[in-house]
């Protein structure tokens, strides 16, 4: 129920199969870099060529985008970079947050990027500033790690007797440590015990989960690492099994039977994202382009799954919710 509209490898991991999505013609030749794998970027993906046709780009007829994926193996996305530079790719999107970022930069100094990223770009040194990036690279923030004191904040609301709360962090990332660091100061303002939950890759996700289960009082924040949000609906289920109140970075773990998540709508970034890629190859500089930043967040909750919790949920929560699934 809608209470408001929200603004809008190599080998195997080759260019995206032509039954997949509607290909684009009449395009240089585009480079698309993300951490994770297709299956389950495929919504974000067509946001993306959605940006593209808004800028002008919408011919169906041929493809002109070339797709690196890791599948989760970051130490990958170095070569995965350096593969679309020597293609010759006229723009590389960097997606999948700061892995994907770092090695797009790490591959080229000349070619345009634009990146999705979840944290600061300027505290890793992608970009001078967001006004005016300077370099190569613009893109767009998602402020998804910048908004984790706000989710534990929820959680704390939602869930009154918690007196932990596990963070599930993939210490394969770059700004796991920083974050933990910022869960942690954020958790004892609300008398929270953090407890860190690591996981490398998909083996690592249920032990840790089960560890943070065999807690009394715990609740759960999932970190917006690509290698979750491809894992989402194994997340979700362990976590109803194990009956553990949980908030995410995305909607897309809520639609799927999350308890909750607060952040942007991670789809409308990616067209943005498209659009961008369609002004550079129009002839518009990264260094003229402001890092987009979101100006609204959306707060979605699952009654369905607060109710097989036992949670109440406070009317002023009800309120300020976006979207509440019933």
């Amino acid at each position: 129920m809608s209470r408001r509209e929200f603004i809008a490898g190599l080998g195997s991991a080759a260019a995206w199969p032509h039954a997949a999505y509607p290909q684009l013609a009449a395009l240089p030749l585009i480079g698309f870099l993300n951490a994770a794998s297709p299956d389950s970027y495929a919504t974000f993906v067509s946001g993306f060529l959605t940006g593209l046709k808004e800028a002008g780009f919408s011919d169906p007829e041929s493809t002109s985008v070339l797709y690196r994926w890791a599948y989760g193996q970051y130490d990958r996305l170095p070569a995965l970079a350096a593969d679309l530079v020597s293609r010759g790719v006229s723009v590389i999107v960097a997606t999948g947050g700061l892995p994907s970022s770092l090695a797009a930069k790490q591959a080229t100094e000349t070619i345009p990027i634009v990146f999705t990223l979840g944290s600061d770009p300027v505290k890793f040194g992608l970009v001078s500033s967001l006004n005016r990036p300077g370099g190569n690279i613009t893109g767009i923030t998602l402020f998804a790690y910048l908004l984790d004191a706000k989710r534990v904040e929820l959680i704390s609301e939602l869930a009154p007797r918690a007196s932990a709360v596990g963070l599930l962090v993939n210490p394969n990332n770059p700004q796991a440590q920083t974050q933990a660091a910022d869960v942690a100061e954020a958790s004892r303002k609300f008398g929270l015990q953090l407890v860190t939950l690591e996981a490398r890759e998909t083996a690592e996700i249920e032990p840790a989960i089960a560890t943070l289960a065999q807690q009394a009082g715990s609740v759960l924040l999932v970190s917006a690492d690509p290698l979750f949000l491809s894992r989402r609906e194994q997340i979700v289920a362990l976590v109803t099994r194990h009956a553990l109140p949980a908030i995410y970075e995305w909607r897309q773990f809520t639609e799927g039977g999350g308890l909750m998540s607060y952040g942007i709508d991670l789809v409308d970034a990616y067209r943005q994202a498209g659009v961008y890629v369609g002004k550079i190859l129009r002839g518009a500089k990264p260094a003229d382009l402001p890092v987009l930043q979101p100006t609204k967040f959306e707060l979605i909750i699952n009654l369905r799954t607060a109710k097989r919790l036992g949670l109440g949920v406070p009317n002023t929560m009800l309120v300020a919710a976006d979207s509440i699934i019933e």
